[in-house]
């Protein structure tokens, strides 16, 4: 079940929509994801929890027979492909069955990797900004 039609405003929220053994694993990924993210900020997005850290870092959604967690797509699913293996995914997307436990090492690992990626775009964007910025006014530059 995604009872998302709720409109949770805080993860909070979002994971007291669910009760029994869903509840319990959303609570158990979202203290996953906060031990890898500490400095993560917590925050609703597309109508899910969500953990941003310089950039979106990953989402989580419970549905009838899986939860599942996403990531903003770059080089993550590609880095963890042998050990996504036993799962279902998509590009962005990994499904992991209620009826198997939970990944939590793995998750941990993706949230440190998804971290270091956004530390690593975030600084190639400056770069290429102050790149950009120098060959507009190379007059700057002395």
């Amino acid at each position: 079940m995604h009872p998302v039609r709720a409109k949770a405003a805080t993860v909070d929220e979002y994971i007291s929509l669910f009760d029994g053994e869903v509840k319990s694993r959303l609570e158990t990924l979202r203290k996953a994801i906060r031990t890898a993210a500490p400095e993560a900020e917590e925050v609703i997005s597309y109508s899910i929890p969500a953990y941003k850290y310089h950039g979106f870092l990953i989402y989580f959604s419970a549905y009838t027979a899986h939860i599942s967690i996403s990531f903003p797509p770059h080089g993550i699913m590609q880095a963890f492909a042998s050990e996504l293996a036993p799962y279902k995914t998509s590009k962005s997307t990994v499904q992991l069955p209620l009826d198997h436990p939970l990944p939590l090492e793995l998750v941990k690992k993706m949230v440190t990797f998804k971290m270091q990626e956004n530390l690593q775009l975030e600084a190639a964007k400056a770069k290429m900004k102050k790149a950009s910025t120098a060959q507009d006014h190379p007059a700057s530059l002395g």
